[in-house]
């Protein structure tokens, strides 16, 4: 598919994740398990993607680049608990083993590669398979499996480095990205554009947006012709009046029909459609910069057909 705006010579896609984030475990029986970095490589190897997209691996994230969206004293508790062996928890849903610190750095760290890539020209858009995932992890606080916000790193490093003025972070996981918006929240340089099953995990997000939060909270049982009617009638317009120089995604995939952890109804087709639909926006407003990074998905077949319908949109093959 063409999309008027870009560069024609270079519609290349990074892809980029760390051995590290495989070694990130929070135990036998935890969802967001090392399965997941394998699950979506796999299927990109088995569909020949993978051969079109431009391998990097993550660099640490920097102390600098964290302190812009959390508090010193919380990076430096993370510091502190993470284990020399056994497991820490940092709260009932989010536990650290040895490795995991170092995998939540190189996951950050993914994310700002991402920004840098993209901002060069060396590439249009990015796909970040990484975990830990990002977007429940607030300012001062790891939950929801998250520890680092990974987006929220990508989006103030993407104003704060590059100087942009307005950065949209669009994230159509099951649940809502509460620590994004706790994060970017107040900061109008910031567009958060959030669907989510409501009521549900974690509890939060239905009546706090604002004019730059546009939260759309959906009831158990959602398929995607309810999904495409809010992301056209909530997401597209907002997104197009802000006009936003970058966009980001938090590319959850845990509202498929197959996945167990929520009770959404989306298919492989929704999130091709909704990946076509944002790069419209960022072809028209952004110069087609796009970085997504992986957050929930836990049915491993859906999670890596879903993932590599979204990055087959992404590199236009």
């Amino acid at each position: 598919m063409d999309y008027p705006g870009l560069n024609s010579f270079a519609m290349h896609t990074a892809y980029i994740t760390h051995p590290l984030c495989l070694k990130h475990d929070m135990g036998a029986h935890h969802p967001e398990a090392p399965a997941r970095i394998h699950a979506i490589e796999d299927q990109l190897i088995a569909s020949g993607i993978l051969d079109h997209l431009q391998r990097y691996e993550a660099p640490e994230v920097t102390r600098e680049q964290l302190l812009r969206v959390h508090d010193a004293a919380y990076v430096d508790a993370v510091e502190l608990l993470a284990p020399h062996h056994g497991t820490v928890q940092l709260d009932p849903d989010t536990s650290m083993n040895p490795f995991s610190y170092k995998a939540a750095l190189r996951a950050a760290g993914a994310a700002v590669q991402g920004v840098d890539l993209v901002m060069s020209g060396e590439v249009v858009n990015a796909f970040c398979n990484i975990r830990p995932p990002g977007h429940h992890a607030e300012r001062g606080r790891a939950m929801g499996f998250c520890i680092f916000n990974n987006v929220a790193v990508a989006a103030a490093h993407a104003l704060d480095h590059h100087g942009l003025s307005r950065v949209a972070i669009a994230d159509f996981d099951v649940h809502h990205g509460n620590g994004t918006e706790n994060i970017f929240h107040d900061d109008p340089r910031v567009m958060l554009c959030s669907t989510f099953q409501h009521p549900f995990y974690p509890y939060v997000g239905a009546d706090s947006g604002n004019e730059h939060i546009v939260n759309v909270p959906l009831p158990a049982g959602t398929g995607g012709a309810e999904f495409r009617d809010a992301v056209t009638q909530h997401w597209l317009p907002a997104l197009d009046a802000f006009q936003p120089e970058f966009l980001l995604i938090s590319a959850g995939f845990d509202a498929h029909r197959d996945d167990d952890m929520a009770m959404m109804r989306l298919t492989e087709r929704d999130y091709a459609w909704v990946t076509d639909e944002l790069m419209k926006i960022a072809a028209k407003h952004a110069q087609g910069r796009i970085v997504a990074m992986l957050e929930g998905g836990y049915e491993l077949h859906a999670l890596g057909r879903s993932a590599a319908v979204h990055i087959k949109a992404l590199a236009c093959l």
